[in-house]
């Protein structure tokens, strides 16, 4: 299988950061206390969310584990081939229990490279027997790692799989310095084959999106600007066809904090982010109709505060043993310094600017 390394994982390089604890005492300043920066959950109540709700409960994400062929530089997951963190399969069937009882329209799935799992085909074949909207987040590049994997496309198109996959760039330089060597060469074959079974074809109702996030410490242009050009560039170059294009700012935690210490721009971004906040995005934000769930069956208000290990506030529903639909959808949503990457500039979410 081809492995896509740029850098280890935090955890293999026994770095501080591996500890979700530690990156929380740097958001918050504890580690750096020649700045200080606003409270995100007092700039969220001056913008009239005190606290801030879940609104409704559509998205059930679903993080099937750390596992990757790939090992990103900016990966808020710090997934990898070294990370054999797998969601159980009696965790998967409790999901599915779940999903038949309540009306919860779209399964997101995510990891690592969700496609590693082994329960990974059966679990997107029962939600879609179950009638959900789902989502694969794909990496693009474990299409074609080994041919075990080769007929994903084929299986997506089948079970009518939404697919989002990160592409940092239309050109090589830009994608490999993000994302490892080859990453670029691999993800344009990838591509070609979903277009070929007909994935971003008009009329073919198989959506292909792909995901943009900045390779330095910089908010994402404007992302209707970024589409044309990323629409323009891969149909000229590779004649590769795609539906949207969704702008995601990189979050200020795990190897994206790792880099920002390193580089010594830590400060510098997070007042970036500051100072873009938007309270017109605090309504919007994915965490208000999304429930997201660890590997080991935690739930959290989102993808990253399952990685800061930030559970769900509802006490008596942190974990897929104890779902209390109610409770969940009605929950005051979990704020640290980090919130602020969702509300700077038009916002960022799973499906790109908010606003």
């Amino acid at each position: 299988m081809a492995i896509h390394q740029k850098t280890k994982s935090l955890l293999a390089r026994k770095s501080a950061l591996s500890d979700t604890f530690f990156q929380l005492k740097v958001l918050n300043d504890k580690e750096r206390m020649d700045v200080q920066f606003p409270s995100f959950a007092q700039k969220a109540a001056d913008a009239g969310f005190k606290p801030l709700k879940a609104s409704r409960l559509d998205i059930f994400q679903i993080n099937t584990g750390k596992l990757c062929n790939q090992t990103c530089a900016h990966c808020h997951v710090d997934a990898g081939p070294d990370r054999k963190e797998l969601i159980s399969r009696t965790l998967l069937e409790k999901s599915l229990d779940i999903l038949a009882q309540y009306d919860i329209q779209t399964v997101d799935i995510t990891g690592g490279a969700p496609e590693m799992h082994p329960d990974f085909r059966w679990f997107v074949q029962e939600c879609h027997r179950l009638g959900k909207k789902i989502i694969n987040r794909c990496n693009l590049t474990i299409i074609v790692a080994n041919p075990k994997y080769h007929d994903l496309p084929t299986f997506f198109a089948e079970n009518q799989v939404h697919i989002i996959s990160s592409l940092p760039y239309f050109s090589k330089s830009r994608t490999d310095a993000q994302r490892g060597d080859g990453v670029f060469e691999d993800s344009i074959k990838a591509l070609k084959m979903l277009n070929a079974v007909g994935y971003g074809q008009a009329d073919s109702g198989l959506k292909l999106d792909l995901v943009y996030n900045p390779t330095g410490a910089f908010l994402p242009a404007a992302q209707e600007v970024l589409q044309a050009e990323f629409k323009r560039q891969l149909k000229r170059k590779f004649d590769i066809i795609f539906n949207q294009l969704f702008a995601i700012t990189n979050m200020p935690i795990s190897r994206f904090m790792d880099y920002l210490l390193e580089s010594e721009n830590y400060n510098e971004y997070m007042s970036l982010l500051i100072n873009a906040f938007n309270p017109a995005t605090v309504a919007g934000v994915m965490c208000r109709n999304t429930i997201s769930v660890g590997w080991d069956g935690f739930l959290y208000d989102c993808d990253f505060n399952q990685m800061l290990d930030l559970k769900v506030s509802t006490k008596d529903a942190v974990h897929l043993d104890q779902f209390d639909f109610e409770a969940l959808s009605t929950r005051n949503i979990v704020l640290n310094q980090h919130c602020y990457g969702c509300t700077a500039g038009a916002g960022s979410s799973c499906g790109g600017e908010l606003v």
